[in-house]
């Protein structure tokens, strides 16, 4: 819902928002968190998973938010060539039918599908890439496809301003590039100790080889002698589970360090820890580290090339290291489990900066900016009065 001062007008938007699927990633989690958030300041908002089988969201999708799974108005979970072209003609006539006034995709593949879906349809197109393109191997299939069509988008969303900087070099013909942050969660609970007298590190994240959780498994190994009330609790699923369980018992770690699994609650997870460890090779924007922060945690993060180093404003608010570097690592969790007053003076600069820098109603209003630039908001000639109220008659 928007509100346009000049001339005191409520405009509620037609918002679709475009996902891969609705599971346990870092992607799914932000496009629910907005989606809801949407909804609840009064817009029209339909969230459409376009490549999962169907099933049900692991997040929490506001009742308003109409959710919509593709596999399940086609028919058909099929995955080849004429299913694609099936699934694609299904999505063109949804998004049709609702008369959005921007549709919004999460993702490469999704991003592609979007563009093709609403080609002549004449409504403004917002593509969100979550990741750092320069990453991905250009002859990935789908990244070719992003070369091909993403000039037809009407703007391109990135998470940092590292990755803002290169995607005019590895994608031809864009329109135009804004940075967005993810969000905070509406709810973010301080540091809170429930007085247990076991301290703990926390690792949360997918279990996949990009963010090397065996690096943060071996420098608790290093540090867990001196640490002796420290433990190790990692959470997230994904391939690398079975071998990171066969570590913990190679190095003997059984009793001191735990593969917890995925959670929902990764707010009530980071509220009961004591310290944050990212070793990443590459980030989008990393979720867990601005929520660790955001809770009070201090934190350890590898410095990759996306990420990190803005967030936590080039080091200040956390202990960067370099990719990769074990020795490094060590030396900054030696550090901290030894020293109360600089976990407790990162964790309070960490929480004080990242609440001012990414609270939700700051990255709605950047939303809210990006809607009106492609002219998915009318313009009246006036400013916008709030971020969440913007434009147009209904």
């Amino acid at each position: 819902m928007v509100f346009l001062a000049s001339v005191g007008i409520i405009f509620i938007m037609k918002i679709v928002m475009l996902t891969s699927c609705l599971g346990r990633g870092g992607a799914e989690r932000v496009a629910s968190i907005l989606c809801n958030a949407w909804a609840e300041r009064g817009d029209e908002v339909s969230l459409i998973a376009t490549f999962s089988g169907g099933g049900k969201a692991f997040y929490d999708i506001s009742p308003s938010v109409e959710t919509i799974f593709l596999a399940d108005v086609v028919g058909s979970r099929q995955k080849n060539i004429g299913s694609y072209f099936h699934r694609l003609l299904t999505l063109r006539k949804l998004i049709a039918a609702r008369k959005p006034d921007v549709v919004v995709s999460f993702l490469p593949n999704v991003n592609v599908a979007a563009i093709a879906a609403t080609a002549m349809l004449g409504i403004p197109v917002v593509v969100c890439e979550r990741s750092d393109p320069s990453a991905r191997s250009p002859r990935d299939f789908w990244e070719m496809c992003c070369k091909a069509t993403y000039r037809f988008a009407d703007m391109l969303i990135v998470q940092t301003e590292n990755v803002a900087s290169k995607v005019t070099g590895i994608y031809p013909g864009l329109r135009a590039v804004r940075c967005i942050p993810n969000p905070l969660p509406p709810t973010i609970l301080p540091l809170r100790k429930s007085g247990g007298t076991r301290k703990i590190l926390l690792s949360l994240g997918r279990l996949s080889p990009e963010k090397q959780v065996d690096q943060i498994i071996d420098a608790f190994a290093e540090v867990a002698g001196q640490a002796s009330d420290w433990d190790l609790h990692i959470y997230g699923d994904g391939p690398e589970k079975p071998a990171l369980a066969a570590r913990i018992r190679r190095l003997g770690l059984q009793d001191r360090a735990f593969l917890k699994g995925a959670t929902k609650e990764s707010a009530k997870v980071m509220a009961g820890a004591d310290a944050f460890m990212m070793a990443s090779k590459y980030e989008g924007f990393p979720n867990a580290l601005l929520e660790a922060m955001a809770a009070g945690l201090p934190c350890i993060a590898a410095d990759c090339e996306s990420g990190p180093r803005e967030m936590t404003r080039n080091g200040k608010d956390a202990l960067l290291v370099p990719v990769g570097n074990r020795a490094a690592m060590i030396e900054a969790l030696s550090s901290l489990v030894d020293n109360a007053p600089l976990r407790m003076s990162l964790g309070g600069y960490a929480r004080q900066s990242v609440l001012a820098r990414y609270s939700l109603h700051s990255v709605l209003s950047a939303w809210d900016e990006v809607f009106a630039a492609v002219g998915a908001i009318p313009a009246f000639g006036g400013n916008l009065q709030s971020a969440s109220k913007v434009l147009r008659e209904r």
